[in-house]
């Protein structure tokens, strides 16, 4: 095979084309086009509330004039730390019609995490679930930059009686939770905020191949997390490739499951704008809870289901799951960890739908390969390039091509791919090398054009769909007095597909437990990155210049994984 071959284009459907044009707008006029053709369709459903998209077009364009107002002019940074509801659809659209650049945080971010993307970022404006606010006061404190602060409630979104019984639930559950709204100080609760904008029709031009969209933080090994810079153009594209992908979707037909964190770039686009690009209906969930999952499934009937492993993993092990209730999904995409086949068996068995593993990074916004759902897939890879995405293995000192079958890096190159990392040229260059985006996973590809995924060449940890970077826990382990050395893992685990494990050296004459330690991590860090397991050791394995060699202790890792395999 040639350097250029691309041999996966004979694997592709007849129903999809190796390539599409992608429009150069804004990417909220795929939310004012749908409003356009479809404006009485259900856009959203939010625990039994339901949004036209004629409605939810008018509460956007609101937003966006209230942010006008403050001024947020083209280009400023609008934070938006919300958990799956309607004022996060709202506030993402609102914002980039603005002309802003959106900041997705994630709600469970520590007051550290949260002050380091604010700051970073340069954000000016944060919008907030109201519980999540005393993290944020504290993340404010110092912050120059940061201006305004929407806070909102789940009651805001709730249908009646909902909204009325919530306030009581929230007293009931965090007794010591008051919300200040104090103007003067920049702060506004999100209805009232909201009541000063007005529906203008006016949504701003953009250069899509230069505007950056949005701000979506991941990282490495390297330190602290990078922020990626999507264009509206990177969004655009992905959302009109994974569209062509599902070529049997209905346009105003079909029905979202958005278990998925919106706030996650995987869920982002094959969820929110895909579904909005088609004018179907996203039934919200604000967090994944097998009960809440289910009852929703129940009622509504979805037809699509993008998810993470561990959420099919945990519906499939459901004791109040029953017989039919997946019956309307039709097909589902895994993506974020690798798909257990097991899984994939018992779940396409239950559901009578299709479920196909597919791979992206936050750097391709993020879907660069899938399977084919009602073609030839081939488990155990990643599937092949989505149109007008190209893919090869590549070695350590260039990007030509390594022959078929041999280990190398992942590159990709298409319209997805990133403009950049937010202030980093010197990685920016180090990952973007004449027109191809190194992904840092090591790979191979057959001779029909399937690629699969070995290993990750970065020790970036992969925990139930989420990045997990061991020198930030490593960094709050080393704050502890009694913690002389430190270094993170991650180790196999059967529900997350990988959890994080800590070894850890005590200073002399120092005790700490592991309940010490967890309680200390917890306080500094989101519950997904905290260590599940720690080992306690007399030294580290280190290098001749004191280099903790992680690759000896995973090779000592594995050793007791298999010697455990073998005794039981």
């Amino acid at each position: 095979m040639q350097p250029g071959d691309r041999p996966w284009l004979r694997k592709y459907p007849l129903q999809v084309l190796p390539s599409y044009e992608y429009p150069k707008i804004n990417v909220a006029r795929m939310l004012i086009d749908s409003a356009r053709n479809y404006p009485d369709n259900e856009a959203v459903d939010f625990l039994g509330r339901s949004i036209t998209y004629k409605e939810l077009l008018r509460q956007c364009r609101k937003m966006a004039d209230a942010l006008r107002a403050l001024p947020i002019a083209r280009g400023d940074r609008v934070a938006i730390m919300l958990p799956n509801c309607p004022q996060g659809v709202i506030a993402y659209y609102g914002a980039l019609m603005a002309g802003a650049v959106v900041v997705q945080t994630n709600p469970t971010y520590t007051e550290r995490e949260l002050r380091y993307q604010l700051t970073d970022s340069g954000a000016t404006v944060l919008i907030v679930l109201d519980l999540l606010m005393p993290r944020v006061l504290k993340a404010k404190e110092n912050n120059t930059v940061l201006k305004t602060v929407i806070v909102t409630s789940l009651s805001d979104a709730l249908p009646f009686p909902k909204n009325a019984l919530y306030p009581l639930k929230r007293r009931r559950e965090y007794p010591g939770l008051r919300v200040e709204i104090r103007s003067s100080e920049g702060i506004f609760r999100w209805s009232s905020w909201l009541r000063k904008g007005k529906a203008t029709d006016t949504c701003e031009e953009v250069d899509a191949d230069a505007d950056v969209a949005m701000i979506q933080y991941t990282g490495g090994t390297t330190g602290h997390p990078k922020g990626v810079m999507l264009t509206h153009a990177n969004l655009v594209a992905n959302t009109i490739q994974t569209t062509a992908w599902f070529y049997r979707l209905e346009i105003g037909k079909e029905r979202y499951l958005a278990a998925l964190p919106l706030f996650h770039v995987f869920g982002l686009t094959v969820l929110m704008n895909q579904a909005v690009y088609r004018a179907g209906s996203l039934l919200l969930v604000p967090r994944f809870e097998p009960k809440l999952v289910l009852d929703t499934v129940r009622r509504r009937k979805p037809t699509l289901f993008p998810g993470a492993p561990t959420m099919y993993i945990a519906l499939l092990n459901d004791s109040s799951a029953r017989e039919g209730d997946l019956d309307s999904i039709r097909f589902c995409i895994s993506g974020a960890a690798p798909l257990p086949r097991d899984v994939q068996e018992k779940f396409e068995k239950k559901s009578g739908g299709r479920l196909i593993e597919g791979y992206g990074l936050t750097e391709a916004a993020p879907v660069t390969h899938c399977n084919p759902i009602w073609g030839y897939r081939k488990n155990g890879t990643i599937g092949i390039p989505l149109p007008d995405t190209d893919a090869r293995i590549v070695g350590e000192d260039s990007v030509e091509q390594l022959p078929v079958g041999q280990i190398g890096e992942l590159a990709v190159r298409g319209p997805q791919v990133m403009k950049g990392y937010w202030n980093r040229p010197e990685e920016t260059a180090g990952v973007l090398q004449d027109g191809w985006l190194r992904t840092g996973d090591l790979g191979t590809m057959d001779d029909e054009g399937y690629f699969s995924i070995i290993d990750r060449k970065k020790d970036i940890i992969l925990a139930g769909g989420f990045n997990v970077y061991p020198r930030e826990i490593e960094e709050v382990l080393f704050e502890h007095p009694a913690v002389k050395e430190a270094s993170v893992l991650g180790v196999p685990d059967p529900y997350r597909g990988e959890t994080v494990k800590a070894y850890v050296v005590v200073k002399e004459g120092w005790q700490v437990s592991e309940m010490q330690l967890d309680r200390w991590c917890r306080d500094r860090l989101a519950s997904y990155k905290v260590p599940k397991q720690y080992e306690f050791r007399s030294s580290l394995p280190l290098s001749l210049i004191g280099k903790v060699l992680r690759r000896k202790l995973r090779e000592e890792q594995n050793s007791e994984e298999e010697v455990n395999l073998n005794i039981t």
